[in-house]
């Protein structure tokens, strides 16, 4: 139930078959294997008013970029440094006149020149019902292992806008999974993969027409 409450060329690209001048474009940010950035592109691939126009990843070895290269969807390595230091990944982003920022998998702490430059306007699904499980360190099976080892009765995903801490922007969505003590955290990160491939396009969409 929805419940809402080290550097790189900069390059020029357009998604084929749209006119990018008239949509509303998304940069996804991850930092591993990408099943997220890819069912978000999928999600938008025929969509007139948003449009996927890149995917930055900040791990050389990052599955994310194979997957970009299958879906056509242009990817661009960015080190710590470009995030933290030079400023590089804001310009890339300005220059290529995104609108939204969504983190997908993304697991370093968004740096205050992107938060002041996309105000409300930065994303992040986290595998957990937010306050709990969140904060620095909490991602992926870590998430997971947490809430099996102290027997919770239900976990989930929350969809929130970006702060500068982890984990504490506004709450768009909430969806829930039941578990029982035959949960392991792997059957637990099968359960949020599925929420996750559910409902964060729409959440995404939501959030940026409302």
């Amino acid at each position: 139930m929805l419940n809402f409450m080290e550097g790189q060329q900069f390059e020029t690209f357009s998604v084929i078959g749209k006119n990018t001048l008239t949509m509303i474009k998304l940069a996804i940010l991850a930092s591993g294997n990408g099943t997220n950035a890819q069912r978000i592109s999928e999600y938008f691939a025929d969509n007139n008013q948003i449009t996927v126009d890149c995917i930055i990843y900040n791990k050389r070895d990052a599955y994310v970029a194979e997957r970009a290269k299958k879906l056509g969807v242009p990817a661009f390595y960015f080190g710590w440094a470009d995030f933290y230091n030079n400023g590089n990944v804001l310009n890339f982003l300005q220059q290529r006149h995104i609108d939204w920022v969504i983190l997908a998998g993304f697991l370093w702490l968004v740096p205050e020149n992107m938060l002041d430059a996309f105000p409300n306007r930065i994303i992040n699904i986290h595998p957990a019902l937010l306050p709990n499980y969140g904060g620095k360190g909490m991602y992926g099976h870590h998430v997971h292992e947490a809430v099996i080892a102290n027997k919770e009765k239900e976990s989930g995903i929350t969809i929130h806008i970006v702060d500068k801490h982890y984990d504490r922007g506004t709450t768009l969505f909430q969806a829930k999974c039941s578990l029982t003590d035959a949960d392991t955290p792997d059957t637990l990160a099968d359960k949020i993969h599925l929420l996750e491939q559910e409902y964060f396009p729409v959440v995404i969409e939501k959030a940026i027409l409302k």
